[in-house]
C-alpha cells in the first residue's frame, strides 16, 4: 500500500498578506525622520537632474551619468519610503503578497540596474583618464544611451525569474516581517517549504548583478590609478584624483552593503542586521548621493550658482514689470 507523507504546510490556511514591523516602536519620531528624508532624497536628487539638464556646461558623458543615477535614486527610494512612511502615519503595516511581489521586482531591478550603470560610470572615468584623445570618440551619444538603456534591459529577466520563484512558494505563517520593505531574505525567512533552490538562485544573481560589476569596477580602478600615479603634473593628478573620488564613495557604500546582506551566512539574528544595513543602500546612499557629487565636485557647484543667479534675477526682473 503506497502512503503519501503530508507535507508539513499543507494542513495549514495560506496567508494572503505580510505584516511589515519596520521601525513601529516610535512611529511619530519615525514618520518624521523617513518623511524629512524622503523630501530631502526628491529635492536633492532633482535638484542634479535640473542643473545637469539646463547647464550647457553639464553636457557631457560624465554628467549625464550622475543625471541617470539621481533619477534612478529617486525611483528607488520611491518603491520602500512612501509605503512606509504611510504605515507609520496610519498604523497599518500590512501589504498584500502582490503588492509585496511588485516592491520586491522593483527595488531588485532598480538595484541591479544601479550596479550596471555604476559600472557604466567607472568604465565611463577609466576612458577619460586611460584614453584621453580616444574618449569623445568612444563615448558618443549612442555609446551613453546604449549604456543606460543597458543597464536597465540587463537588469530585467532574472528579476522576473528571481520574483516567479519565490512567490510561488507556499506562506502560511507566521506573516509577521522584521523589516521596512520586501526584501529577499526577510521574505524568504516566512516561506513554509525548502528555499534551498531560491537562495541558489540569490548566490547565482548576486554574482552577475554584484561581484562581476565590483571585478569591472575594480579593474577599470586599477588602471585608472595606474595612469593617475604616472602623471607629471602633481596638479593633473589631484584632479583626475578628484573626479573619481566621488564615484568610489558611492560604489564603496553601495556594494559594501549590498554584499553584507545578500551573501553572508544567515544566522538568528540576520533578519535585524539586516533590516539596519538595507537602510544604507536604500535610503542613506540615495539621501547622501547629491551631496557626494556636488559639494567635491567644482564644476556642479557653479552650475547651480548660475541656475539660482538665473533664477533671482528672473523674480527681480518680473517684479519690476
Amino acid at each position: 500500500m503506497n502512503v503519501e507523507l503530508a507535507r508539513p504546510w499543507e494542513n495549514q490556511s495560506a496567508i494572503n498578506e505580510f505584516v511589515l514591523l519596520g521601525f513601529h516602536e516610535h512611529p511619530v519620531l519615525f514618520f518624521a525622520a523617513f518623511l524629512a528624508i524622503y523630501l530631502t532624497v526628491l529635492l536633492g536628487n532633482g535638484l542634479v537632474v535640473i542643473v545637469t539638464t539646463r547647464d550647457p556646461a553639464l553636457h557631457t558623458p560624465m554628467y549625464f551619468f550622475l543625471r541617470s543615477l539621481s533619477g534612478l535614486e529617486v525611483c528607488y527610494t520611491s518603491v520602500t519610503l512612501p509605503k512606509m512612511i504611510a504605515s507609520l502615519a496610519t498604523g497599518d503595516h500590512s501589504i498584500s503578497l502582490e503588492a509585496c511581489a511588485s516592491q520586491m521586482f522593483f527595488m531588485l531591478f532598480l538595484g541591479g540596474t544601479e550596479c550596471f550603470l555604476l559600472t557604466a560610470m567607472a568604465y565611463d572615468r577609466y576612458l577619460a583618464i586611460c584614453l584621453p584623445l580616444r574618449y569623445m570618440t568612444i563615448m558618443n551619444q549612442r555609446m551613453l544611451l546604449g549604456l543606460v538603456s543597458g543597464s536597465f534591459i540587463l537588469s530585467l529577466p532574472m528579476q522576473l525569474v528571481q520574483i516567479g520563484l519565490i512567490f510561488s512558494l507556499p506562506f502560511c505563517g507566521p506573516n509577521e516581517m522584521e523589516h521596512f520593505f520586501c526584501d529577499m531574505p526577510a521574505v524568504l525567512s516566512l516561506a513554509c517549504a525548502d528555499v534551498y533552490i531560491n537562495e541558489l538562485v540569490i548566490y547565482t544573481e548576486n554574482v552577475i548583478f554584484a561581484l562581476v560589476p565590483l571585478v569591472v569596477i575594480l579593474t577599470s580602478y586599477f588602471y585608472i590609478t595606474r595612469t593617475i600615479l604616472h602623471m607629471p603634473s602633481a596638479i593633473g593628478r589631484q584632479k583626475a584624483f578628484s573626479t573619481c573620488s566621488s564615484h568610489v564613495i558611492v560604489v564603496s557604500l553601495f556594494y559594501g552593503s549590498g554584499i553584507v546582506v545578500y551573501l553572508r551566512p544567515k544566522t538568528t539574528d540576520s533578519i535585524k542586521v539586516d533590516k539596519l544595513l538595507s537602510l544604507l543602500y536604500t535610503v542613506i546612499i540615495p539621501l547622501c548621493n547629491p551631496l557626494i557629487y556636488t559639494l567635491r565636485n567644482k564644476e556642479v557647484k557653479a552650475a547651480l550658482k548660475r541656475l539660482f543667479s538665473n533664477k533671482k534675477s528672473f523674480d527681480v526682473g518680473k517684479k519690476g514689470d
